[in-house]
């Protein structure tokens, strides 16, 4: 179990790497990769599955003591991600699967690595996971009903289909999770250090099969795709902190919001472009999972070395479950 335990805590803090390793591979030699192509649905929700069993009663606390900022953080992620993900496909001109697949992006629920980014970050730890937690148990309703607001003019969008393959998913796996946790406490415990690692393979397999499968479009767009994420990406970073600065929410909330905007699931975006759009619309979502592990980490590294005048009493409690997320 130690062995365990040492690997899956390499796997988690060099994930952009072995996801950039991996897609290289798959994309010079497709093949092997193409074999996985049924499973991603499967993956993404063993994903979220080991997300329900991090969960505690105690995350969701601040969504019932102090829930303004909650609330600010994800109409910001819901709406910013979005509008954003729109005007940047419109500007761009992007083909009609690459812009729904954008949007896409924008539209899924935040991703479980933004908590560990977020206590890298000094921010309000609480408030993401809360955020996480939150804006995921939304996504079967605002990710379908955004898509066909925003997206349908690109792509023909099934708001119902989508719904429930948001739940098969997403809701699903993690309910799972809570319930085994609840009781099973003790094995739960036993084994939940290896959970990082088994996300991380299931994110850097879908990774590999979506980069098999598109390699003709990454040669011809690549550099357009990697163009439009890092703008979606940096943006969203951006307008959730000045959102959070217009609501006059202090320097540690700010930091929160910023992170959990910008970084989205996008294991999420994956299987639903895949399922819903095609191949090629899951590439935004693919080249997000990569960059948004660079720039997370980069943006933390900056705050970590400035300081927050937020000190929540929960921040103790809960930092040793913020090395044990899923990555998404």
């Amino acid at each position: 179990m130690k062995v365990l335990e040492m690997i899956s805590l390499i796997a988690g803090k060099y994930f952009a790497v072995w996801v950039i390793c991996t897609a290289i591979i798959a994309y010079l030699v497709p093949e092997p990769f193409l074999n996985f192509s049924g499973y991603i649905t499967i993956l993404l929700g063993f994903v979220m599955f080991g997300m329900g069993l991090t969960l505690k009663a105690v995350d969701f606390k601040i969504v019932l003591t102090n829930p303004f900022p909650v609330i600010i953080g994800v109409c910001a992620q819901f709406i910013i991600m979005p509008l954003t993900a729109f005007a940047i496909a419109y500007i761009m001109n992007l083909p009609a699967e690459l812009a729904a697949g954008l949007v896409l992006l924008g539209s899924v629920p935040g991703g479980t690595a933004s908590n560990v980014m977020v206590y890298l970050a000094k921010g309000n730890l609480p408030l993401s996971i809360a955020m996480t937690s939150l804006s995921t148990l939304l996504a079967p309703l605002a990710t379908p009903f955004i898509l066909l607001l925003l997206a349908g003019q690109w792509m023909p969008v099934d708001p119902m289909s989508m719904f429930m393959s948001i739940i098969q998913v997403i809701i699903i796996p993690i309910v799972l999770g809570i319930v085994i946790r609840k009781f099973m406490p003790k094995v739960v415990e036993k084994s939940i250090t290896v959970i990082p690692l088994i996300s991380v393979l299931a994110i850097i397999i879908i990774v590999s099969v979506v980069v098999a499968g598109n390699v003709d479009n990454i040669a011809s767009a690549g550099f357009l795709i990697f163009s439009a994420v890092v703008l979606h990406n940096t943006f969203g970073l951006l307008l959730g902190y000045i959102a959070a600065f217009m609501l006059r929410l202090d320097e540690s909330n700010r930091r929160a919001i910023s992170i959990e905007v910008g970084m989205q699931n996008s294991g999420l975006g994956v299987a639903l472009a895949t399922a819903h759009f095609g191949p090629l619309a899951a590439l935004p979502s693919v080249v997000a999972a990569v960059w948004h592990n660079i720039s997370g980490p980069i943006l933390a590294t900056y705050w970590s070395k400035k300081p927050a005048d937020f000190k929540h009493p929960l921040n103790a409690s809960l930092q040793n479950d913020e090395g044990k997320s899923p990555i998404a």
